[in-house]
């Protein structure tokens, strides 16, 4: 029988139906504004004094909150009816956490007031971008300065290495200012020697020769090279910034240059802004070295702290962290206690292994080096300013006798579960080719995004209303039908875009409002199709059912070349640009299946099995 669907293709489409309206629901919750405090060391809880602390200076600022408490991780959360009160009490709740015994992170958060019985079915709302609903914006400074310090210091090491290797016997090596190296020898010959080995394997210096009567080489890093590894230290720390916000499960973030030294970082719609602060903020990287030996002399070594005491290690450096290529948590299979398992690229390995075979029963230290930042409060005019400033903490994290020559693959023990964690995530984004510091923190309210969000809606509801109301008066009965299906794929649309983690920028709003009218472009085609049919003397049911099948071809050719260009906008673009492209680009796949599905669902209903002697069209 002509225009009846089987009953799995119906149970199809009230499926989808079913599922776009339960997970599209959560976006009708709102989040309230709320400020999170949470602990700076990752896998602490914030005690009962600290919520005690934070709510009683939101009560003596008299600010209107609602629902404190902590949170099952370890957080503090404190709900309020505005975003103005939200940040005014975000500055209160900071000075009485300065205060506080202990160290801790206050940031503002959206906090979900999705029901718990959508939770447990795993629905989320949609997050919105910073032009919509605000987020976090960082600027952040990288230390090209260390850059060529570090370069000079491998050198050294390098260097030393390599005249012992061939032999080549000097007095000393050091560094007597930035980007200059000095090698001392005891006669001209030695020094030859030595400059004819190392000329060739350092294109990156000029060479030459110091004071006969006190004959060194003068190794200086030339100015293309500092400029070189400045840019190099700039890409790589952008691109870890990316791997470590991808990892932080951004969906949109915005991370580049900004400048010389500078990177700038957007993350919209973000919901954990603690988090993002402490894995963003940190500057984590790794030193490996022995411990030192008791006779060695002050000169060669460097104390650590060690679990609350001093540990004394070499200065020379057996390799750092940006030769780490992957890092795992893990546990010990004899201890249960938590490792990292770390694994080295090749010359890593290489550098690991000559360094340990010769020194088994040796312990052997591991540097966990991050630049943190320190805030502080100054009277500034009559005014207390609140200040931050970034310091360096170094510790060892690990010390344990080396046992065997190690590989490129082994493991950091002595690490509490939330360390682990911590270190993991880090090294497994990537290390850091420079240091990198906050030097700026601005989080974009909703207020600003607010009348984005007016003006997004009243575009839409207008394109929406003005389409609906053509459709109606053009296709009368059809034009209903065409109706429900487009309210069906704007339901689908949001819910496939807050299933996947999609987040809505003010570009994405655009993309909705031009897939309003693409949704129904494929109706006008089979509609007029179904005319074209009636007037050549078919009967309305074959009408029907020839528009549907005779339209399909045209509407999956321009549908797919239309999703052609927003695969492209999304591979090539950025940013907005991005956002524009997925919004599109779900938008064109759930147009095709309710203008070719549901809507031919809905006519079946209608007139599908009826003996008719004319459509409404």
């Amino acid at each position: 029988m002509l225009n009846k669907y089987p009953l799995w293709k119906n149970l199809l489409v009230l499926t989808a139906v079913v599922l776009g309206v339960i997970f599209s629901l959560p976006n009708i919750y709102p989040p309230d504004f709320a400020v999170q405090v949470s602990s700076e060391n990752n896998g602490e809880s914030v005690t009962t004094d600290a919520l005690d602390a934070a709510v009683a200076s939101v009560e003596e600022a008299g600010f209107d909150y609602f629902d404190p408490m902590i949170t099952p991780d370890g957080n503090i959360l404190i709900r309020f009816k505005t975003d103005t009160e939200q940040r005014q009490a975000k500055s209160v709740i900071q000075r009485a956490m300065f205060d506080a015994p202990g160290e801790y992170v206050v940031a503002l958060n959206a906090a979900a007031s999705t029901p718990e019985w959508l939770k447990d079915l795993r629905a989320e709302p949609m997050k919105y971008g910073l032009d919509l609903r605000g987020g976090v914006h960082f600027l952040m400074e990288v230390d090209t300065e260390s850059v060529v310090t570090n370069r000079i210091d491998s050198l050294e090491t390098d260097v030393k290495r390599k005249l012992r290797e061939q032999k080549i016997r000097y007095k000393s090596v050091d560094s007597p200012r930035r980007g200059v190296l000095h090698v001392s020898f005891r006669d001209e010959d030695v020094r030859s020697a030595a400059r004819s080995e190392l000329e060739s394997q350092y294109r990156e210096f000029t060479f030459s020769n110091g004071d006969d009567e006190f004959p060194y080489l003068a190794l200086t890093i030339t100015q293309n090279a500092i400029d070189e590894m400045e840019d190099f230290a700039i890409s790589q720390n952008l691109q870890t910034i990316r791997n470590r916000v991808n990892e932080l499960g951004v969906a949109e973030p915005l991370v580049q240059r900004l400048g010389r030294n500078r990177i700038v970082v957007d993350l919209p719609g973000v919901q954990d802004t603690a988090e993002a602060k402490r894995i963003l903020g940190k500057v984590a990287t790794l030193q490996f070295r022995f411990e030192a030996k008791p006779d060695a002399p002050r000169s060669t070594t460097i104390n650590f702290d060690y679990e609350g005491r001093d540990a004394t290690l070499e200065k020379n450096i057996i390799l750092r962290g940006d030769r780490v290529v992957d890092a795992q948590v893990g546990f010990d299979p004899d201890s249960g206690l938590p490792q990292v398992n770390i694994t080295l690229d090749s010359e890593g390995g290489n550098l690991m292994h000559r360094s340990t075979r010769n020194n088994i029963g040796r312990r052997m230290g591991t540097v966990f080096i991050e630049t943190k930042t320190r805030d502080s409060y100054e009277m500034v005019d009559g005014v207390e300013v609140r200040k931050s400033e970034p310091y360096v903490v170094k510790r060892v994290v690990s010390l344990a006798t080396v046992q065997a020559a190690l590989p490129r693959q082994f493991r950091i023990t002595g690490l509490g579960a939330g360390e682990a964690r911590e270190l993991s995530l880090l090294l497994r984004a990537g290390a850091l080719a420079a240091d990198m510091y906050i030097v700026e923190e601005r989080t974009v309210g909703a207020s600003m995004g607010q009348e984005n969000v007016d003006q997004g809606a009243m575009s839409v509801s207008i394109g929406l209303s003005l389409v609906l109301l053509f459709m109606l008066v053009y296709y009368r009965v059809f034009g209903l039908a065409a109706n429900l299906g487009l309210m069906i794929n704007l339901t689908l649309l949001v819910a496939v875009m807050s299933s996947i983690g999609a987040t809505l920028t003010l570009p994405g709003i655009a993309g909705i409002v031009l897939t309003v009218g693409m949704a129904v472009d494929a109706n006008v085609l089979i509609f007029s199709r179904i005319r074209e049919e009636l007037k050549n003397g078919l009967s309305p049911q074959s009408a029907i059912n020839a528009g549907f099948e005779r339209a399909f071809t045209t509407i999956l050719d321009a549908n797919l070349t239309t999703l052609i260009v927003a695969v492209i906008l999304y591979s090539i673009g950025t940013g907005p640009v991005k956002g524009f492209a997925i919004t599109l680009s779900i938008g064109i796949l759930t147009s095709m299946f309710t203008a070719l599905m549901c809507t031919r669902a809905i006519v079946n209903l209608m007139y599908g099995g009826r003996n008719i002697k004319s459509l409404s069209i």
